[in-house]
């Protein structure tokens, strides 16, 4: 039973590290990173020996919103730490990452219209940020990180309602629809 979880565990794997080919280098940075260390501090000369490997910069990471470097140190930003005011469509260094955590902090500070709103934005970039996230909750799960896994699996597990949800937002209403606008049931 033990050898047949192992290889389950093996397949699984290399069929997510196959999916890191969709996501940007930043957040294939982002990723490796977060498993080594997760959300907590580590030494910058790390992250800069991680950078090349992934074909970004530091910088570039700091520039794209998911990461603060200071005093020779480097740490990822939780969905907490992100803007408020941020908008997808004036980004000019959208990443899967950044999308990922926005819509975690979106859903928990909103709920699911809140994050359907936002993946209605997103578009068709919203399912790599799905996928995204379904890696980070395995990842999670792998390394026994219950605390962090929780924010990821509400957002797979809400996944099915945000795409309804945004779906009816981005479509047209009917003519008959709009007679019935309120109107009492």
């Amino acid at each position: 039973m033990r050898e047949a979880l192992a290889l389950i565990n093996q397949v699984l794997d290399e069929a997510l590290a196959e999916q890191e080919s969709d996501f940007d280098p930043d957040s294939r940075w982002a990723l490796a990173w977060f498993e080594q260390f997760g959300f907590a501090v580590a030494e910058y000369g790390e992250a800069e020996k991680l950078s090349k490997a992934k074909n970004t910069s530091v910088s570039g990471l700091v520039e794209a919103g998911i990461i603060t470097s200071k005093a020779g140190k480097v740490r990822l930003l939780k969905p907490s730490e992100l803007p408020d005011d941020w908008d997808s469509a004036t980004d000019k260094r959208l990443t899967n990452w950044e999308m990922v955590h926005h819509l975690i902090r979106v859903l928990e500070a909103g709920g699911e219209g809140a994050a359907a709103d936002l993946a209605a934005k997103l578009g068709a970039k919203a399912e790599t940020a799905r996928e995204l996230c379904y890696r980070l909750y395995t990842l999670c799960e792998r390394k026994k990180r219950a605390a962090e896994a929780l924010s990821y699996n509400a957002l797979v597990q809400s996944w099915p309602e945000i795409t309804r949800l945004a779906r009816e937002s981005g479509k047209p209403r009917t003519q008959q629809e709009g007679l019935f606008e309120g109107s009492e049931p």
